[in-house]
C-alpha cells in the first residue's frame, strides 16, 4: 500500500491539501488548522524540489505541524491572565476616585486599565474615600464594583 501511495501522492496533492486546510481555517478561525495547512504546503514545496517518499513526506508534515503548533502556543498566542471573571481585570486593578464614595453609597472610579471594556465605573466602599484617592478592586457584584483605599 505504501508503494502505491509513493506513486499516487504527488507534490501538488500536498499543496491542495494545504489549501483545503486553509479553507477550513477560514471557517473555524482557531489558528490551529493554519499550522497544519502551512506544514502541508511546505511539504508540497519541498517534495517538488527534492524527490522524497510518502513516508518521509508524512513524517515531515507531522514534524512541521508540531513545530508550528509549538510556536503558536509558546510565542504567538495571547497569554491568558489569571482573572476574576471573564475579562482582562484582576482584583488588584488600581484606580483613582473621580466622585467621592461614602459608606453604602455610590461614587465613581477611573481605573488605570479597562475593566470589562471601560475605565470609568460606579463603585462602592465600606469606608469614606475622597476624590483623588488611589483604590483597588476588592469585589465585583454585577455592574457594581467594590473598592478599598490602598
Amino acid at each position: 500500500m505504501i508503494e502505491t501511495l509513493n506513486e499516487v501522492i504527488l507534490w501538488w496533492h500536498w499543496i491542495v491539501f494545504g489549501l483545503v486546510l486553509l479553507l477550513i481555517e477560514l471557517l473555524t478561525g482557531t489558528f490551529f488548522v493554519l499550522t497544519l495547512a502551512v506544514g502541508a504546503i511546505l511539504v508540497g514545496i519541498i517534495s517538488l524540489v527534492i524527490l522524497i517518499t510518502f513516508n518521509t513526506e508524512l513524517t515531515l508534515w507531522i514534524i512541521l505541524s508540531l513545530i508550528g503548533i509549538t510556536i503558536w502556543f509558546k510565542l504567538l498566542r495571547d497569554k491568558t491572565i489569571k482573572k476574576s471573571g471573564q475579562s482582562n481585570y484582576r482584583l488588584d486593578t488600581y484606580g483613582t476616585i473621580k466622585k467621592e464614595i461614602k459608606p453604602n453609597q455610590r461614587g465613581e472610579v477611573v481605573f488605570d486599565i479597562p475593566v470589562l471594556g471601560n475605565t470609568t465605573w460606579v463603585a462602592t466602599s465600606d469606608k469614606d474615600i475622597d476624590v483623588g484617592s488611589r483604590v483597588k478592586i476588592v469585589e465585583i457584584n454585577g455592574q457594581l464594583i467594590k473598592v478599598e483605599r490602598i
